[in-house]
């Protein structure tokens, strides 16, 4: 199973998303991949919820993933093995708002960049 080709994050981590683009120049969609990884090195592991992805940022899957595409699918059927479709959406956007938490306060680039 793999992710659908449009996806979106609940509307507070696009949120938080947004600002640190105001603040760093990087566009949401880069700083979720960043906060993806962090939140997947962290340790962090999602609980199947019923989370509502309400957020209005609706971009498909090669924008918000890029060349990290391939291994952000791998890594999430690895940690995720039973998860359908829609369930693997809810996992990426958990992990994407966990993984902007630590960032999401950054106020210019280059604190930021010292942290990735």
């Amino acid at each position: 199973m793999t992710l659908p080709n449009r996806m979106s994050l609940t509307k507070t981590t696009e949120e938080q998303l947004k600002r640190l683009k105001v603040h760093t120049g990087i566009t949401p969609n880069v700083s979720a991949r960043i906060a993806f990884f962090r939140s997947i090195e962290s340790g962090f592991r999602y609980q199947e919820d019923e989370r509502k992805l309400d957020g209005s940022l609706m971009l498909d899957k090669i924008t918000w993933l890029g060349d990290t595409a391939n291994i952000t699918e791998l890594v999430l059927k690895l940690y995720y093995p039973d998860l359908d479709q829609k369930a693997l959406t809810r996992a990426w956007a958990a992990h994407v708002e966990d993984g902007i938490s630590s960032i999401r306060n950054q106020r210019s680039l280059h604190p930021f960049t010292k942290l990735i």
